[in-house]
């Protein structure tokens, strides 16, 4: 089995270690909580544990329906064994339903069903705060190698979101909007990489309309745990 050698990275949420095998990396999910780009941190025991299990339940899915993913295995509550990738510094948004900044930016109603599916990017850079990214930026700053790459990132989230949509909704949770990461494998190709959690998924129980994800903590609603813990469990339960 791979082992920890080295800390390659650390972000909010995860710690990177290099293996003994070049082409594998492992992800070390942290228990932290940050928000606001990390102006706003806590701590919630058990919190990581529950995003690797949510995260790979996810990936195996999406796997199965032919999403080229970093995934290899999870190895135990908080390791997850995938695949080494260069990290495209775009994070992709994708929206059903405007909340959040959709709506402080645009003076979209909170709630608002879109009437298609909205794909944004942010540049991945926490001291410029993440700004905006039209496609000339993702140029100009090289995050890419040319458009084709960006058309085909915008095909692979509207193709993961389908899959997503239809999965939760058999579960009784409607997905709101999330983030994405991608990166390039060691062969060149672009794969979906990082973590599919409610760290990064905005989910509304489908009858209540209650928050089962990270706007528990940006808001102060309290109980992140426990829903962390019942969107696993629909998860688990609706296989």
């Amino acid at each position: 089995m791979a082992e920890k050698k080295t800390l390659v990275y650390e972000g909010k949420a995860k710690k990177i270690w290099s293996t003994d095998d070049e082409k594998l990396y492992i992800s070390e999910f942290k228990d932290d909580l940050t928000a606001f780009n990390g102006e706003k941190k806590s701590s919630e025991e058990g919190k990581g544990a529950l995003n690797n299990k949510i995260s790979t339940e996810l990936f195996k899915y999406l796997q199965k329906k032919g999403i080229s993913t970093h995934f290899v295995e999870m190895i135990d509550d908080n390791h997850m064994l995938h695949k080494k990738a260069d990290v495209i510094l775009i994070e992709v948004i994708v929206r059903n339903i405007a909340t959040g900044s959709l709506s402080r930016n645009l003076g979209i109603e909170d709630g608002k069903v879109l009437p298609f599916t909205l794909v944004e990017f942010d540049y991945k850079n926490d001291e410029l705060g993440d700004p905006k990214l039209n496609d000339q930026h993702c140029l100009i700053l090289e995050l890419v190698k040319d458009t084709s790459e960006l058309d085909y990132i915008r095909y692979m989230a509207r193709r993961i979101n389908d899959l997503l949509k239809a999965f939760y909704a058999e579960r009784n949770l409607t997905l709101v909007d999330f983030k994405l990461e991608f990166g390039r494998d060691m062969d060149g190709n672009i794969i979906l990489i990082d973590e599919l959690s409610p760290d990064n998924f905005r989910l509304w129980d489908s009858e209540s309309g209650e928050k089962m994800d990270k706007d528990r903590f940006r808001e102060g609603l309290g109980g992140l745990k426990v829903a962390y813990e019942e969107v696993l469990n629909r998860i688990l339960g609706g296989k």
